[in-house]
């Protein structure tokens, strides 16, 4: 995500911050959503000994409830986000904006989960369930892309974490 926006070199002049901020946070919301729908259908199916409900797929159902969850937690950090961000003024909205698009940490987690949420989006497409309208495609679709970004950010942390030890890489220039 941070990679499509423009970034000044000092935060008062950062442009389209509401935009960088807000995305940023419905973002964060849609995965969060997701991870709580795909856990409370997997604990749900756990507790009913293995079996999905209906004789469904465990994944398709899974990641239906995982993109019920990315809905509902994307529209719920749309108050979120009024609450938090009201009466500020303008340079705290460029400087919160300005941090995030400056944080490498953070420009390489947006890398992995954006690939993630691709590639989540895909099998979630992939999956069927019987009787299958639109609006649960459109959910399984969402709630693929939401696992997916969760993947993608762990899979960044087992990269960072494990195999650099911590360290964030560095890029030699060739001058």
């Amino acid at each position: 995500m941070s990679r499509f926006f423009p970034h000044t070199d000092y935060a008062e002049d950062q442009p389209m911050s509401h935009t960088v901020l807000t995305t940023h946070v419905l973002y964060r919301g849609f995965q969060t959503g997701a991870v709580v729908g795909h856990a409370l259908e997997l604990a749900r199916i756990t507790l009913k000994k293995g079996r999905s409900p209906s004789a469904e797929p465990i994944l398709a159902s899974t990641l239906r409830s995982a993109g019920i969850g990315a809905v509902a937690g994307t529209a719920l950090m749309v108050p979120g986000l009024y609450m938090r961000m009201r009466d500020r003024e303008e340079i705290e909205w460029k400087d919160r904006s300005w941090r995030l698009l400056e944080n490498k940490g953070q420009k390489a987690v947006d890398d992995c989960s954006g690939i993630g949420t691709v590639l989540g989006a895909l099998v979630g497409a992939r999956q069927t369930l019987p009787r299958e309208t639109a609006g649960v495609k459109t959910l399984k679709i969402a709630g693929g892309a939401g696992v997916g970004s969760i993947v993608g950010v762990v899979v960044y942390l087992g990269w960072r974490y494990g195999l650099m030890r911590g360290e964030q890489p560095t890029v030699k220039s060739s001058t």
